[in-house]
């Protein structure tokens, strides 16, 4: 009988806060191609998409070819910044001793996030958290949130079934990824959607501190 009890996390707005390094990358790549950026709090609503995705969805007077180009900018931008010491994807609090523990109890652990996989690589080695993670899934191996395809490659990597897995996020892509997914969505109130957003999305439970998660998934796993 197949006993893997697979979790799987969303990156920017879960694990931590990217926002403010994403929205001075893009800021960089839009005045760089001359156009008028798209403001915080509408770049806030969309992190978790694809980058391209968001571009397109909040420009869409923009060809294909010009969002790929602001895209590929931003990209080199995030790559340029995060090397400098004055720049930070904080994690959230008691993020790491949460991971920590469920690897200790025994769960698998894997990520599903909108972010490049060479900015997950950084985040995951700058926080010294890469050992914890079995499956990694970006856009690079799949389609964008909310397709279900990151949560099926990562089921599939680990050997994990729908109903022993787990999605814990902080937005509606999350949750809607989830349920198509068909396994159980877990929201968090400290990230860039709203509550009831959530639970509008179809979040299962939504918690307010990293540390309730482990009562949580022993009363779900």
């Amino acid at each position: 009988m197949n006993d893997v009890r697979l979790v799987v996390f969303d990156c920017d707005g879960t694990l931590v806060d990217g926002h403010g390094l994403l929205m001075d990358a893009l800021n960089l790549a839009y005045q760089g191609a001359d156009v008028e950026a798209p403001d915080t709090l509408q770049v806030r609503q969309k992190i978790g998409l694809p980058l391209q995705t968001i571009i397109a969805d909040l420009t869409p007077a923009l060809s294909l070819d010009q969002c790929a180009h602001i895209a590929e900018k931003c990209i080199g931008h995030l790559h340029q910044l995060r090397d400098e010491d004055s720049y930070a994807e904080p994690l959230y609090p008691k993020v790491k001793e949460t991971i920590a523990a469920l690897d200790q109890l025994g769960f698998v652990l894997g990520i599903a996030t909108g972010k490049g996989i060479r900015g997950l690589n950084h985040v995951l080695k700058a926080h010294g958290m890469a050992q914890y993670f079995t499956t990694l899934q970006t856009p690079h191996n799949s389609p964008g949130k909310p397709h279900p395809g990151m949560l099926e490659n990562a089921m599939d990597a680990t050997g994990a079934r729908p109903e022993n897995t787990v999605m814990i996020g902080d937005t509606t892509f999350d949750m809607e990824m989830a349920i198509n997914a068909g396994i159980t969505a877990i929201g968090v109130d400290w990230g860039y959607h709203e509550v009831g957003e959530l639970h509008a999305a179809g979040a299962h439970k939504v918690i307010g501190s990293m540390t309730d998660l482990h009562q949580i998934l022993e009363g779900t796993g």
